[in-house]
């Protein structure tokens, strides 16, 4: 218990350095030496678990943000409550998928993978078929069914976020991964009784 909470504060402890780093060399140009140095040796902080989070978990976000985008696009016949939370999903998820696209490019891998292509190894991921019932779907039908894929789509991204937490050595991606497993559960909860009423 004690290891786990002074690796939490060592991790928080890098993240506020690593914050601060980049904060300064974003508003110092001309120091480009030195940011330079500070920024291969936190690309060269990761490991094979963190290259396959951020290849997984950007077409999980792209896809939760279509999804997002298309039962917006159905316009006010949408369920208020789910409308609202599929504008939230968008703004948490759209800044993560530039995040996560600038590490894959920092770290040399390529964006896409094997992985990407791989639905059964992306718990949560929908089908065409999927995609095509909720693009089909009625104003009305639309939010129920949003909630019901959504919530299997937020469990496949806890999953995954899960082991890079156990298994990722990147500071920045195992924080990304504690955020994703914190505020998706606490979405998960709230999906569930927004179905419920509904």
């Amino acid at each position: 218990m004690h290891t786990t909470t002074t690796r939490t504060l060592a991790i928080a402890a890098a993240l506020t350095l690593g914050l601060t780093l980049a904060g300064c060399s974003t508003s110092n140009s001309g120091s480009d030496t030195g940011s330079s140095s500070s920024s291969t040796s936190a690309a060269s902080a990761h490991n094979d678990q963190d290259v396959m989070f951020a290849q997984m978990m950007l077409p999980h976000h792209k896809q939760a943000v279509e999804m997002s985008d298309m039962l917006l696009a159905k316009g006010s016949g949408v369920d208020t409550d789910v409308a609202g939370l599929a504008k939230q999903i968008k703004a948490e998820q759209s800044p993560e998928i530039n995040q996560l696209t600038g590490w894959l490019k920092g770290w040399g891998e390529p964006v896409e993978s094997e992985h990407s292509g791989m639905g059964h190894s992306m718990s949560g991921m929908m089908s065409d078929s999927d995609m095509t019932d909720l693009d089909q779907a009625s104003a009305k039908d639309a939010g129920k069914l949003y909630l019901e894929q959504m919530i299997q789509h937020h469990k496949g991204a806890v999953d995954m976020a899960k082991t890079e937490v156990d298994k990722g050595k990147n500071t920045d991606a195992v924080a990304m991964a504690k955020s994703i497993v914190s505020s998706q559960t606490e979405q998960i909860t709230q999906m569930q009784d927004m179905l419920a009423s509904l």
